[in-house]
């Protein structure tokens, strides 16, 4: 049974019919008898070139939009003859010398329209089969790869400390995130939050920007997501430290299913690791939104700053952006985001990432009346990368109530074991900002804490627990299959699916203490 297909008995009795899949009938006969000596290539054809080239995601897209150009990202050949560089200057001829193009390593992003995007492959396959009346093995000319949509992405939530047991790290090994930096890839933090004004968590960093406009500034979070996230992995604010006190906006469901606003009084405010200091990359606008080429350039620019591995000055990153994936897509795994997660955790750096918040929807029944549905294989990118920590969401009392029903669930779509573990994802608060602090000051008033819900706060709790491991056993910065193993091992098993939860809740305690 699929993921999300609801069973339904009165179709059990299929025909037992079998078809050559669609498309089948266009391939083309090999060039002389499979058990001969006397082997020729085969030209690939035109369309052949095209389904290896398009991944499914941009195809579905081609299809649907023909009043606009299309955001594309293209992967260059590593293996075509002269290189990268000569990969990319093929493309950039192909694509015309007007169409504006962003350069993250082997990813050109442009905007093509559907019917450009399909002669580019063709003119640009036509090299390789050409190649192929010259030599048995020809090096590869064509210089695409594969072309990918340019996702959008958004924060990953839905409309604590004690939990993961951070607190007690923190007094009985000051397991504090002290002397380690963590790289957070959201919509900024706000550098005016008194939260990180105690520890100093944004000062002397190379804050980056990877987006155009009014959008500039690293330090500047008007959508607050990116500020909710840091809070939760860092900073610390405390009420002897304020007047008037803190004060945060809480949303709840009364008696009779309406939304109420409480407020709370907090005697203080801790992140996980609450010395933590925080590299603010922004890839999303005010409005939440971004796509995958900042993302993209966010991770190469974390390569740089640590010169791809040697000399590390980010230890951590915490990803609580992606986007949906469907596993019809196939390539798992194995996009341009997902391969970048990959490199970067091969450098030395631990990657975090949320897992997304698509494990539940709609379906029809027989009936034609739509159900709720749990899904499975609803990982959203980049959760989907083979070597970063996905983060799935409990709440807060996660023994009895389990993982979240919005938190993704695993498998992968080719069969991997996702979620790696969960954490607190429910009614999180943390720092209030942007679009955030004046919803909260609506209702509110001084508010600058605020409840939020999602995957989104998952991530920075796991982040937080790695960055205070690594603050108190230095030997494993640098190693990040290790810590991924220390936390998944040292997990608490809440008995449920592993494709629901993981290894389990993430333990900040016990991971220090199993060492």
């Amino acid at each position: 049974m699929g993921p999300g297909h609801p069973g339904n008995d009165d179709e059990a009795d299929f025909p037992a019919e079998f078809r050559l899949g669609e498309g089948r009938d266009e391939i083309p006969e090999p060039a002389a008898d499979l058990n001969r000596g006397d082997l020729t290539p085969v030209p690939p054809s035109p369309q052949l070139v095209a389904d290896s080239v398009l991944s499914r995601p941009l195809q579905e897209q081609m299809t649907r939009v023909a009043d606009r150009p299309i955001g594309v990202v293209i992967e260059l050949r590593h293996l075509t003859t002269g290189g990268l560089d000569a990969a990319e200057r093929r493309v950039r001829e192909l694509i015309g010398p007007t169409a504006p193009v962003q350069v993250n390593g082997p990813y050109l992003t442009t905007a093509l329209w559907a019917d450009e995007i399909t002669q580019i492959v063709a003119v640009d396959g036509a090299r390789d089969q050409a190649d192929t009346t010259t030599t048995t093995n020809p090096a590869p000319r064509g210089a695409i790869h594969r072309i990918w949509p340019n996702f959008e992405i958004r924060g990953l939530i839905v409309r604590t400390v004690i939990t993961t047991k951070c607190m007690a790290a923190h007094r009985a090994f000051d397991a504090t995130g002290q002397g380690i930096v963590w790289a957070v890839l959201d919509s900024g933090i706000d550098r005016h939050h008194g939260h990180f004004r105690r520890h100093s968590n944004l000062d002397g960093l190379q804050h980056q920007s990877f987006l155009a406009g009014k959008d500039k500034d690293p330090l500047v979070d008007d959508a607050g997501h990116g500020t909710h996230v840091a809070g939760i992995l860092a900073g610390e604010q405390r009420h002897a430290e304020t007047r008037p006190p803190l004060v945060a906006a809480s949303w709840y469901h009364d008696d009779a299913g309406a939304t109420r606003v409480g407020t709370l009084e907090l005697p203080s405010v801790s992140g996980m690791a609450p010395r933590c200091r925080l590299l603010s990359c922004k890839v999303l606008r005010g409005d939440g939104s971004g796509d995958i080429t900042a993302l993209l350039a966010a991770l190469r620019y974390i390569q740089q700053l640590n010169d791809n591995g040697r000399d590390l000055r980010v230890h951590g990153v915490n990803i609580s952006v992606g986007h949906p994936w469907d596993p019809s897509w196939f390539a798992a795994g194995r996009t341009p985001v997902c391969r970048e997660v990959d490199r970067l955790v091969q450098s030395g750096v631990v990657v975090v990432v949320a897992a997304g918040n698509t494990g539940y929807g709609y379906a029809r029944g027989p009936s034609g009346r739509a159900m709720r549905l749990g899904f499975d294989m609803t990982i959203n990118d980049p959760g989907n990368a083979q070597l970063g920590i996905t983060v799935g969401s409990t709440s807060s009392s996660p023994h009895s109530s389990g993982v979240s029903y919005f938190s993704s669930k695993g498998p992968t779509g080719d069969g991997r074991m996702k979620p790696d573990l969960v954490a607190p994802g429910e009614r999180v608060i943390s720092a209030a900002a942007g679009e955030l602090l004046e919803e909260a000051r609506r209702e509110v008033d001084g508010a600058t804490y605020v409840e939020n819900s999602g995957t989104s706060m998952s991530a920075p709790h796991v982040s937080g627990a790695a960055a205070a491991l690594l603050s108190v056993h230095r030997e494993f910065v640098g190693r990040p299959d290790e810590v991924k193993r220390i936390l998944l091992s040292s997990a608490t098993d809440l008995g449920r699916s592993s494709h629901f939860q993981g290894a389990g809740l993430v333990d900040a305690m016990r991971a220090i203490q199993s060492i």
